[in-house]
């Protein structure tokens, strides 16, 4: 098995436990974390640890340590460029709260429960230039339960994400990074046809920048 230098970007409750997950894996080497420097989750545990930070906002190949095998984003906002993902010796994979390519975008558990799935999911899939687009590394369903349609759809999602999909997110990434030191890299390119992309739900102005990285506007190239 081989030893993983992680780098984690990341932020909140979910990137704390990405981070937690790691240092608890004796074949993973944290060699550092890119977070807000006043979170109180990832950088106050990095801090613990004695994990060098980057500030978020200036992640960036020249700021990315050396050697990095692997990347982590974990309610990250920092946008992942080109050159900072091919820095990494192998990659950087993300986890995302649907069945990949169904609901991309932020507010996916929100759609889910809007759209009355009846099942959804989580995926562990490789960065590229697109939004939740990069090929597919590992995915796991659950059951929505019926009784969350009933009630305000950012609240239902709060307690999916809380009840389901927040640890299927650690058991997939945990499941990732075993497989990666073992030299195992699955990697599923998404199909287009069967893609979905809904706005941010955050967002309250009529233009909704995001909806540009719909497949029909996006290039090829990403």
């Amino acid at each position: 098995m081989k030893k993983l230098r992680v780098f984690i970007s990341g932020q909140k409750y979910f990137g704390e436990q990405v981070l937690s997950l790691c240092t608890r894996l004796d074949f993973v080497e944290i060699v550092g974390v890119c977070s807000p420097l006043d979170d109180r989750y990832v950088a106050k545990m990095a801090r613990t640890f004695d994990i060098p930070i980057i500030p978020a906002g200036s992640l960036n190949a020249d700021t990315l340590p050396k050697n990095v095998d692997i990347g982590i984003t974990a309610h990250s906002f920092d946008y992942i460029g080109v050159r900072t993902r091919y820095k990494a010796n192998i990659g950087w994979i993300g986890y995302h709260p649907s069945l990949l390519p169904r609901h991309r975008g932020r507010s996916s558990i929100e759609w889910a429960v809007r759209m009355r799935d009846a099942i959804t999911g989580g995926t562990v899939f490789w960065l590229n230039s697109g939004i939740d687009r990069g090929d597919i590394a590992y995915q796991d369903i659950c059951f929505i339960d019926p009784k969350l349609y009933g009630i305000e759809p950012r609240k239902a999602a709060k307690l999916l994400w809380e009840h389901e999909l927040q640890e299927m997110g650690l058991r997939l990434i945990e499941k990732a990074l075993t497989d990666i030191s073992k030299g195992i890299i699955i990697k599923n390119p998404q199909k287009k046809e069967y893609s979905t992309f809904e706005p941010n739900t955050d967002i309250k102005d009529v233009f909704k920048p995001d909806l540009l990285m719909l497949e029909q506007f996006a290039s090829p190239s990403t």
